[in-house]
């Protein structure tokens, strides 16, 4: 298999001498294609900054990064632009969906400002929104939309135009249970069906359960991993439960 994301012996630092803190410590790991691993950890484990490191959001302190063959540590401002534009998908928290646009609009804008022809862009709108089942909703403003069919619909401009990687920032953080499930669901399809490659933080054992894979970081470190396999969900929930147990986090999320 292919790997999409190479992580090697990050480290990244803040504040000044006298005052380090070392968010994280010598991390490494690899995604391979098609995969949709969970990022796992108690608050200050470092995982939001293993998100920001890899998005290219943040800069290491020491160590490298490599996205489908691109070393991201060693690209330039608007090198780093492009790459973002045309290797990263985002769906974040908070949807992020500009009020002004209709969920079509927001969905196709990236591809707006790659300049791609309008017949492409409204295939590929409808193709992404039939697969997120948001086809009624392509004419509505984010304010017309329940929080979950934003979420799609941010999901759909996340995809929309082919990431390498799809990088997710609690994205049931602001759902209730019914439409986090409903979501949950659609990025395994993502996932499954159209060969998606997803890295996804939560610290929500639930969400969690539906990646293929989970890497539990603590203290800046890759503390566990789990690997789903032939597991039902729930099996391998438990499994997730257990090793929250063990770093100290919240076992109230139930299935």
């Amino acid at each position: 298999m292919t790997a999409v994301l190479q992580v090697r012996n990050i480290e990244k630092y803040y504040g000044k001498r006298g005052n380090v803190t070392k968010a994280l410590d010598g991390v490494s790991f690899d995604i391979e294609q098609g995969e949709f691993v969970g990022i796992m950890g108690p608050s200050g484990s470092g995982k939001t900054t293993l998100l920001n490191c890899v998005s290219t959001i943040d800069r290491l302190t020491s160590g490298s990064i490599e996205v489908n063959g691109t070393n991201t540590t060693k690209l330039k401002k608007d090198a780093l632009q492009q790459f973002r534009r045309e290797e990263l998908g985002f769906i974040f928290q908070d949807f992020n969906l500009l009020d002004t646009l209709t969920a079509y609009e927001n969905i196709a804008l990236a591809l707006t400002i790659q300049k791609v022809n309008h017949k492409e862009i409204a295939n590929r709108v409808n193709a992404v929104a039939e697969l997120l089942d948001i086809n009624d909703h392509l004419s509505k403003f984010p304010y017309q939309m329940s929080g979950g069919q934003q979420q799609r619909v941010a999901s759909a401009r996340a995809l929309i135009t082919n990431p390498s990687l799809i990088l997710a920032d609690e994205p049931t953080g602001a759902l209730d249970s019914k439409a986090s499930r409903m979501l949950l669901e659609k990025m395994q399809e993502l996932n499954q069906q159209s060969n998606a490659t997803i890295m996804m933080v939560t610290h929500d054992a639930f969400t969690a359960s539906y990646a293929k894979r989970i890497l539990f970081i603590k203290d800046g470190k890759v503390f566990n991993e789990l690997i789903r396999g032939n597991q039902s969900r729930r099996e391998f929930f438990d499994q997730i439960i257990d090793v929250v147990t063990l770093l100290g986090g919240d076992t109230s999320n139930v299935l």
